[in-house]
């Protein structure tokens, strides 16, 4: 095993190699998503830190071990706060490297409790026996609401999915569209939240603006009165001829309709049309589930384990 040594995430250039080595670790995992996959660490970086502020910015809480030459061994980043994500190089793996990950988690990222506790959720694999018997060991439990993960094999026929009367599914529409595209989001996701709420669309900008988004992959469904109806972001990384799908909704007057898998089926005929081999969504909730089996595979969960102290 070669020595890995420990520091803090130093600027754009980290980031860039960050990318680079979560397409190494996706490869050598078989195509799998045992760690991130590139496009999860593009959503986090310009969404969930640049439009939902969960933290000021990817510096202060991403750590990178890297061999004295240079080499990324390991990443260790959160996602939401009190989280940890482990992206290890799959071939150089060991206890003592993955202890270490986790005592810098619950020192630099463990969430502060008003009763003066300390919680962390770190995430494991189903399938991760050495990363589980650790957090088991470290006093780790089980929590709620686990990651499962689905995904489309491209070389079979995606089903050709009958759009509802009156609905037409395509790519977003050009910059005046985003206004409507930010409401369908809040609609989709805030179903019983009040309208006032709503905080604008200004922040869909940074959706665009990210490295791997393409407009043609970003499908909506159009109701018969014109107003966005249902989404898909597909996230395309020619490197590995895979995808990554980031959100999924349908505003709740238009469910029921058939319109989420009309538009994930969209999405992937396109990815077949430019050379795709596979695609990827996470799911939570039950209708989740239910909807991606209905057009893929479930292939494995991602566990969430908490610690409080």
């Amino acid at each position: 095993m070669m020595k890995a040594s420990m520091r803090t995430y130093q600027g754009e250039d980290d980031f860039w190699r960050m990318r680079e080595f979560l397409r190494q670790v996706f490869m050598l995992n078989g195509r799998r998503e045992v760690s991130w996959h590139v496009a999860r660490l593009d959503y986090w970086c310009w969404h969930v830190i640049d439009n939902c502020q969960e933290y000021p910015s990817i510096e202060g809480v991403t750590f990178i071990w890297e061999t004295d030459d240079g080499q990324i061994v390991a990443v260790l980043n959160p996602e939401g706060k009190g989280e940890a994500h482990l992206q290890v190089h799959p071939g150089l793996r060991t206890p003592e490297l993955e202890e270490e990950m986790l005592d810098v988690a619950e020192q630099r990222l463990a969430a502060s409790e008003p009763d003066r506790r300390c919680t962390l959720r770190v995430w494991a694999g189903g399938q991760d026996d050495l990363l589980q018997k650790i957090l088991a060991r470290r006093g780790y439990t089980k929590g709620e609401w686990p990651e499962y993960q689905h995904c489309w094999t491209l070389a079979a026929p995606v089903p050709d999915v009958p759009v509802a009367p009156g609905y037409t599914v395509r790519s977003l529409g050009d910059a005046s569209e985003l206004p409507a595209r930010s409401w369908a989001s809040w609609k989709g996701f805030h179903p019983d939240e009040p309208d006032e709420r709503y905080g604008g669309w200004e922040w869909y900008h940074n959706i665009q603006r990210m490295p791997l988004y393409r407009r043609d992959l970003d499908i909506v469904a159009v109701a018969p009165g014109g107003e966005i109806a249902a989404f898909c972001t597909f996230w395309y990384d020619d490197v590995t001829r895979s995808a990554y799908i980031e959100p999924v909704a349908t505003v709740t007057e238009h469910q029921r309709r058939g319109l989420g898998k009309a538009v994930i089926c969209e999405g992937l005929r396109r990815l077949q049309r430019m050379g795709g081999t596979i695609a990827f969504v996470g799911g939570y909730s039950a209708a989740a589930r239910a909807l991606y089996s209905s057009v893929g595979t479930q292939y494995g969960v991602r566990e969430p384990w908490v610690k409080a102290w």
